[in-house]
């Protein structure tokens, strides 16, 4: 848990990521154990918990920004010199249900680079089987001057 709060800003309850399985070159898979007393599912529903959809998107989101946060320190720049910001939302398709008690990978891989802009694929896997794929991009934006 240290190295994901080293690597991204995220904290509880915002924070969707467990462990870091694996940074690779193009990529990072980290797990995450879906708990039934996490708030989501005060509302989400009451009798009959389902993982919000939006929430396995941001596992996706926070992976991607562990795996980006790995490259900025390989480059030797420091972490809080900048912040990961989605800029984009792409093709997100939802294909199984994930209630508390499932345990998720999630896999990001990068497609391309455009300026601080970081175009990436993710996808979420229960039982080896997807729940979740998406593609998105990530901004890594530096602190505004005087903030």
């Amino acid at each position: 848990m240290d190295e994901i709060l080293r690597s991204i800003p995220h904290r509880p309850p915002f924070l969707f990521i467990d462990t870091i399985e694996e940074i690779r070159e193009d990529g990072a898979t980290c797990t995450r154990t879906i708990r039934a007393e996490e708030p989501q599912f005060e509302g989400h529903y009451p009798g009959n918990p389902i993982m919000p959809g939006v929430l396995l998107c941001e596992a996706c989101f926070q992976t991607g920004a562990i795996y980006l946060a790995k490259q900025i320190e390989k480059e030797g720049r420091s972490l809080n010199d900048v912040t990961p910001v989605l800029s984009r939302i792409r093709d997100a398709r939802f294909k199984q249900m994930v209630k508390p008690g499932d345990v998720v990978t999630i896999e990001v891989t990068m497609l391309e680079t455009l300026s601080k802009f970081f175009f990436l694929k993710g996808k979420v896997l229960k039982d080896g089987k997807p729940a979740l794929t998406i593609e998105f991009a990530l901004a890594m934006l530096e602190p505004e001057a005087g903030a």
